[in-house]
């Protein structure tokens, strides 16, 4: 495996490259608080490329605005652009499938993405999806949900405050297309991959789905 790290003034992204031949793309965002270089980014490229994915952890766009804090609301529609623009600067790595995602906030926005324009990636991978804020459950984040087409994985910690397991059942039943909930038992939002097996459970999951072709 080999790590490139791109970055012009469109893009900032460390790529995983596996040794052989490639399988497919995945692009994953980081969490509100994280960027690229985030733990279970880290531990999801490592597994995954060494599955043969060429695997993207990339930087959103308010994170290459300023290095701490959260995202604004109101630049939520430029940060599911920056997930686009890596898509399609990696789109021709690969002849498999194309698939985004990330972690809590990264992968809320590439499923917003995709709901909006499904041929934007083939697939999927959500890590924390943060249904709702920690003691709201009544502001629920499924309105887009519904209008997923493409098949979805999902990794859910089991403690996670952002969704409970039966509350993540119900939302990811609101997607039409295939989808798998992959639950890490003892974890967290965060999925403490130095902890719990969280990376390898999760290719494993993606691995698996795709090679019997969702």
């Amino acid at each position: 495996m080999t790590v490139v790290t791109i970055d012009s003034d469109e893009l900032l992204a460390d790529v995983h490259r596996p040794a052989g031949g490639a399988r497919g793309t995945i692009v994953l965002a980081h969490g509100a608080g994280g960027d690229r270089n985030s733990a279970i980014l880290r531990a999801y490229a490592d597994e995954l490329s060494s599955r043969g994915w060429v695997v993207a952890r990339i930087d959103l766009p308010y994170r290459r605005r300023r290095p701490k804090g959260p995202p604004s609301p109101s630049t939520a529609a430029a940060d599911r652009d920056g997930i686009r623009t890596a898509i399609e600067a990696l789109r021709g790595d690969t002849e498999g499938p194309v698939l985004a995602g990330g972690h809590s906030y990264g992968g809320r926005q590439a499923s917003m993405l995709v709901a909006e324009d499904a041929s934007v990636a083939d697939g999927l991978l959500l890590s924390s999806y943060p249904l709702h804020p920690p003691g709201k459950p009544d502001r629920l984040r499924t309105e887009h949900l519904p209008s997923l087409a493409v098949p979805t994985v999902v990794v859910h910690g089991h403690s996670d405050p952002f969704a409970t397991s039966t509350e993540l059942a119900d939302a990811v039943a609101l997607i039409p297309s295939d989808t798998r909930i992959v639950e890490i038992r003892g974890a967290g939002h965060d999925l403490r991959p130095d902890r719990t097996p969280t990376a390898p459970l999760a290719a494993d999951a993606v691995d698996e789905f795709w090679s019997v072709g969702a």
